[in-house]
């Protein structure tokens, strides 16, 4: 294996269109999905005027899709970085195996910097995702229906999401290239939960929060899987560039297909209609 495997130039501009597509389609699909079972959960029931002041349906269904596009963005800059990790780490294994004097220039200080610094640069890249995510979700896609209690139960959920594919990709490839970032996502995820000012109460309720997502997390993966299995199965990604390599390009059309469904306003339009026909049946 290469330096130069990594990039796949087979991957034509024809084929990045038809994926993306694709992951569009898929990601629509999802959000219908996430927008039918907040229907189910509210109803659009009329409201008695006690409830005036709570969340209206629509604006129930509009957060939920919300969340669900902030689960793929949280899961999508945590695998990112992971990605990041993953594939630096390759390259150091790659550049291990090399003579010294093969390594000049920039090779040789990446390999003395990853020899010394590898954990500190993991926990940087984990620093950085945070701030990844912070800028896509008030920035570049701005979800201003979920409050902060929302987003960090979803943010969660993308830990787990996270550990979940570097599980799945643990059993189908090299486990000392993805363990050193399950454990820190693991280590994360405990303090998340366990610390020092933090109550039973407020366990439960980080929990209960995170649970009533839970649907979007199984549904996140789902999308992914299928993504992953139809860049493969088509050709799309390449095997021999490491499975985590096309988990890189399916988060990336991810992004670009939230990016585009939210800034289309399209759910915003049906459910200003679907607000309109309730009016009227009122």
């Amino acid at each position: 294996m290469t330096i130069d495997a990594y990039i796949n130039p087979d991957f034509t501009v024809k084929e990045k269109l038809i994926f993306w597509g694709a992951s569009l389609l898929l990601t629509l699909i999802c959000a219908f999905l996430v927008a039918g079972v907040a229907v189910i959960l509210s109803g659009f029931k009329k409201r008695s005027p006690q409830e005036e002041g709570e969340r209206k349906g629509c604006e129930a269904v509009f957060a939920r899709i919300q969340l669900f596009f902030e689960m793929i963005i949280s899961g999508s800059t945590a695998m990112f970085f992971s990605c990041s990790y993953i594939i630096m780490n390759h390259l150091y294994s790659l550049l291990s195996d090399l003579p010294g004097e093969a390594l000049d220039g920039g090779y040789a200080v990446f390999y003395s910097i990853w020899t010394d610094y590898k954990d500190f640069v993991l926990l940087l890249f984990i620093c950085l995702s945070c701030v990844l995510n912070s800028i896509l979700d008030r920035l570049i896609i701005p979800l201003k229906f979920i409050d902060k209690g929302e987003k960090a139960s979803v943010r969660l959920l993308a830990m787990f999401y996270a550990i979940a594919i570097l599980v799945i990709l643990n059993r189908i490839g090299d486990e000392s290239e993805y363990s050193p970032v399950m454990m820190y996502y693991l280590g994360l995820m405990v303090g998340r939960f366990i610390y020092f000012d933090a109550s039973f109460r407020d366990f439960l309720e980080t929990m209960g929060r995170a649970l009533s997502n839970f649907f979007m997390l199984v549904l996140g993966l789902c999308l992914t899987g299928a993504l992953c299995y139809y860049g493969f199965g088509n050709g799309f990604f390449l095997e021999k560039n490491y499975y985590i390599v096309g988990v890189f390009y399916v988060h990336l059309f991810l992004l670009v297909s939230v990016f585009l469904l939210h800034h289309s306003r399209l759910f915003r339009l049906l459910l200003k209609n679907r607000k309109s026909e309730d009016i009227e049946e009122e």
